[in-house]
C-alpha cells in the first residue's frame, strides 16, 4: 500500500489527536461536548478550531490523493507529496494552538497548495 495512503489514515485521525488536546483538563459535558466550547481556555479554543479545521480540509485530501493515484501519478512523487501535506498539517495545528495566526495562514496556503499538486498530479505523468 503506497505511503499516501497511510498519510490519508494519519489525517484521518489527526483532527481526533488535536482535540485531545483540547479537551484536556476542560469541565466539559459529554452529554453536550459542543456547549461547553466557549468556556474552555484561549490555547484549547484555538485547538478545537485547528480539529474541526482538520476535518474540514481532509475530505479534499483524501480525494485527491484516491484521484491521484488511480489515474497514474507517479508514487514516489504522490508519496512525497501527501508526506509533506501531513507534516504541514501538523505544523498548521501546532501554529494555530500556539496562536501564530499569519505563519499559520502561511502553512495553511502552502499544504492547500500541495492538495492541489496532488490533484493535478496525474496530467504531468
Amino acid at each position: 500500500m503506497p505511503l499516501a495512503y497511510w498519510c490519508v489514515l494519519v489525517a484521518a485521525i489527526l483532527p481526533l489527536v488535536i482535540v485531545v488536546f483540547a479537551k484536556a483538563g476542560g469541565d466539559g459535558d459529554n452529554h453536550h461536548p459542543r456547549d461547553s466550547v466557549e468556556r474552555l481556555p484561549p490555547a484549547s479554543r484555538r485547538a478545537y478550531a485547528a480539529h474541526l479545521n482538520a476535518y474540514e480540509n481532509f475530505p479534499f485530501f483524501a480525494a485527491a490523493v484516491i484521484i491521484a493515484k488511480t489515474q497514474g501519478a507517479p508514487l514516489v512523487t504522490l508519496n512525497a507529496l501527501a508526506a509533506i501535506y501531513i507534516v504541514l498539517r501538523i505544523a498548521h495545528a501546532a501554529l494555530y494552538i500556539g496562536d501564530y495566526a499569519t505563519p499559520r495562514s502561511v502553512v495553511f496556503a502552502i499544504a492547500w497548495l500541495v492538495n492541489i499538486a496532488i490533484f493535478v498530479l496525474p496530467v504531468f505523468r
